[in-house]
């Protein structure tokens, strides 16, 4: 583990420079996450229990996503795997990827999931964390022509619709938004649902994900991003905010929102943060912030006009926030390494300004 982190660090130190994903990379990823989609222990499950009977293993609770640690790391993970394998479909690790999408969602295996997410003591189950990242999995396998996709994707649908379901009882309830630095982030989980939402067509989805977003944000004017990071944070609230609302304004609407919104980058905003300890589930967060801040830095300075100066201090932010973290994705440590990968190959998904 140490040798192929020194490799990985030697190798992102070269290519961060152009934040191009290139086939090594890819590869590096994508063992990173097969290291860990069927690794069941260690385990921090998300579980109430409803009496002695329920105290299960966390594969005996979820037959599909029970590896990585956590099941939202679980489920990015094999969107990882989807990503990749779709944009380099002649990778190394391809078939070992394709076997493990196709023992992992399997109908039988979603069907236990779907099974334990109804469950009465489910309500606030990864919400909206672990949501939004599976209907981005959902997403994902919508876009793709690949024959193996499209089953996976048939396979998968029950349990996004439920997952769908979820977010339409949910958020007409939320009277406040959430504006938290980790899972609970109500923008960040806006975000991937309204994606999923026009991938798939789903008009009345994205109408309430869109009109959320207004009635949550749009008034919001001179955010203390000054007050950023804390120490637990892999999320920039108000990045993610700024991102969810570039997704819900329109084109000419945006820029005016965001200046207001943020009418200074405030010099913390723009400095990488410092991780002290990657060996602390905790601290570690800290490089997902640099990389979950370096995609949406890219993806606001790409909404904003050509000439606008935020879109140069923000792209140049975004490297300086990708270099720093892309070197300790694989650091050693499974704290970070169960689930930094999905951060890096997502940032690098996202438009260089």
């Amino acid at each position: 583990m140490i040798h192929l982190a020194m490799l990985f660090f030697s190798l992102c130190r070269v290519q961060a420079a152009e934040l191009r994903l290139s086939p090594a990379d890819a590869s590096r990823f994508a063992r990173l996450a097969l290291s860990c989609v069927r690794k069941e222990y260690p385990n921090k499950p998300d579980h109430v229990m409803r009496d002695a009977a329920d105290v299960r293993s966390p594969k005996a609770q979820h037959p599909a996503f029970y590896g990585c640690y956590d099941w939202h790391s679980c489920v990015h993970g094999h969107w990882l795997l989807v990503h990749l394998l779709k944009q380099f479909p002649d990778l190394p690790e391809a078939h070992d990827i394709r076997a493990a999408l196709d023992e992992d969602l399997a109908p039988e295996k979603i069907k236990g999931e779907l099974a334990y997410l109804e469950g009465p003591e489910r309500k606030g189950f990864e919400r909206t964390y672990g949501w939004a990242w599976l209907l981005k999995l959902a997403a994902e396998l919508h876009a793709s022509s690949d024959p193996d996709c499209r089953r996976w994707s048939a396979d998968l649908q029950p349990l996004a619709d439920a997952v769908s379901a979820k977010y339409a009882a949910f958020l007409p309830k939320q009277t406040y938004p959430i504006r938290a630095g980790v899972h609970p982030n109500t923008a960040f989980g806006l975000s991937f649902a309204l994606d999923y939402a026009l991938e798939v067509g789903d008009v009345r989805f994205a109408v309430l994900l869109g009109q959320r977003a207004r009635d949550y944000f749009l008034q919001d004017r001179d955010y203390p991003a000054a007050w950023e990071p804390s120490s637990e944070d892999f999320f920039s609230p108000a990045l993610m905010e700024a991102d969810l609302m570039r997704r819900a304004l329109k084109t000419k609407e945006f820029p005016g929102w965001f200046h207001k919104f943020l009418p200074r980058l405030p010099r913390n905003l723009l400095a990488p943060a410092t991780v002290s300890d990657r060996s602390d589930p905790r601290l570690v967060h800290l490089d997902g912030l640099n990389l979950s801040r370096a995609w949406a830095m890219r993806d606001i300075a790409a909404a904003l006009p050509a000439k606008d100066p935020d879109r140069k201090l923000l792209a140049e932010a975004a490297q300086r926030h990708a270099q720093d973290a892309l070197a300790n994705v694989a650091s050693g440590h499974y704290e970070g390494e169960h689930w930094l990968a999905t951060f890096a190959v997502y940032m690098f998904s996202t438009p260089q300004p």
